[in-house]
């Protein structure tokens, strides 16, 4: 698509592109505060969120999304997670980056490589925590949505109230910059008719297939009946794996918190050990909870300003430990724990 904006016979494409900018202001605005409103939440008026040692440290968000991360990702959150100067970086780079292209979109500088970045965090959140949201998906809503309005705002540019439209007019030379029309929406992409729809097809199916495939992928309801997905959004399941009895009576193994909302933690207030018949063997009460012995594997179980001796534990979703319960009681007036299988409750 070309567009001699000082031809009398490119007026007609300049005054649609006009309209197409106007028309689109809302959503070039918007796209932008919300990624603004991300980055500028931890910069300015919550900084907290970038502080280790405070409650609402945004990595303890990023932990939340390793149960239902897809491609892999949930690896590369435990690794970053277990390296803080990775971790950290990790934070305020992405913290900075919203807060860039959100601002540079409700301004509209550089609207094309913004609308860019916003579509690459899109995929990004869609595929790490696109499966969360207990009723109405609201993450998936989020991402999909953004992911939409990001590959219309690369397409068709910002010709309307836009810095790009400034810089334009100062240099009117940049009209014949390839570099300048891929950064920038103040012209259409240097492409011509054919290779524009091409790539709007190509864009197209690429979200219809992202957005609707994560869809039915997080709770059916495309082609298959409705599911709460591979990982439940609402009900916390702890995986509990290498485990150990001791001849005293402890029990080492490690627990994982793989579903569940983040929204609120998980409350592990009593254990069991039982036989292969379901008899119970040893019980734990929170008092007893509350003097376990804790190796952090992942990240650590936040107990949300809750005394462990009142509470025991409040792991959130993706905490993962390595826990030593006590010697407790055995039940059953016997003196040894029996040969065969037990399980922990």
């Amino acid at each position: 698509m070309s567009s001699a904006t000082h031809a009398n016979s490119a007026k007609p494409v300049t005054d649609v592109y006009l309209l197409a900018g106007l028309g689109l202001l809302a959503v070039r605005i918007i796209q932008g505060f919300i990624y603004w409103g991300g980055g500028s939440r931890r910069f300015i008026y919550a900084p907290d969120k970038l502080n280790p040692d405070a409650p609402h440290w945004m990595a303890y968000k990023f932990q939340t999304a390793m149960p239902g991360a897809l491609m892999g990702l949930e690896h590369v959150i435990s690794f970053m997670l277990q390296h803080f100067w990775l971790l950290y970086a990790g934070v305020i780079l992405f913290s900075a980056a919203e807060l860039i292209a959100g601002l540079f979109l409700m301004i509209g500088l550089f609207t094309r490589i913004s609308a860019l970045l916003s579509m690459l965090f899109s995929v990004l959140l869609m595929l790490m925590f696109g499966w969360q949201g207990a009723t109405c998906i609201d993450e998936w809503t989020m991402a999909a949505c953004n992911l939409a309005m990001g590959t219309t705002l690369f397409l068709c540019g910002s010709h309307s109230y836009a810095l790009d439209n400034v810089i334009l007019k100062r240099k009117p030379h940049l009209a014949d910059s390839r570099i300048f029309r891929w950064c920038c929406g103040s012209l259409p992409v240097p492409l011509t008719p054919v290779g524009y729809k091409k790539l709007a097809l190509w864009l197209l199916a690429f979200v219809v297939v992202f957005d609707v495939g994560t869809y039915s992928y997080y709770r059916g309801s495309v082609v298959t009946p409705y599911h709460h997905g591979p990982v439940s959004p609402t009900t916390h399941h702890i995986r509990l794996t290498e485990g150990k009895l001791f001849p005293d009576g402890r029990v080492q193994v490690h627990a994982y918190l793989d579903a569940g909302t983040p929204e609120a933690p998980e409350h592990i207030m009593e254990a069991w050990l039982k036989d292969a018949d379901g008899a119970t063997l040893i019980h734990w009460d929170t008092a007893m909870l509350s003097h376990c012995r804790l190796i952090v594997s992942a990240t650590i179980m936040p107990t949300t300003n809750s005394p462990l001796a009142a509470m025991a534990y409040r792991p959130i979703v993706g905490s993962a430990a390595t826990l030593t319960l006590p010697a407790g009681v055995i039940k059953r007036g016997s003196d040894r724990l029996p040969n065969g299988p037990v399980t922990l409750y």
